[in-house]
């Protein structure tokens, strides 16, 4: 009757170990998604920027803006300047094309 007991308790043991396994076996086969930003930033001079982008910031739209730091973006088949500029305590940041347009 031990035998009968320990061999029905093995069974048991053995049979709640392999639905765990089964359970973790079905966690690793879940796929993960990773995005990585693929943007590429080189710091240009705020002197060095394109004429067209220097007019833009002269425009009414940038008045009383000043450019504090300017970087070349290529971000897949896009390219622009993103440019962080101060107004007194407000701080913020333009996409600027080489032609001088805004970029969405």
């Amino acid at each position: 009757m031990k035998k009968f007991i320990l061999s029905a308790t093995f069974l048991a043991l053995a049979g709640l170990t392999a639905a765990n396994a089964s359970e973790v076996k079905d966690l690793k086969t879940t796929a993960i998604v990773a995005v990585q930003d693929s943007a590429v930033k080189t710091p240009v001079k705020l002197e060095e920027l394109p004429e067209p982008v220097t007019t833009a910031l002269k425009s009414d739209a940038y008045k009383g803006w000043t450019a504090t730091e300017a970087w070349s973006v290529k971000e897949g088949a896009k390219e622009y300047f993103l440019i962080n500029v101060k107004k007194e305590a407000e701080t913020g940041s333009v996409k600027i094309d080489k032609d001088g347009k805004p970029v969405q």
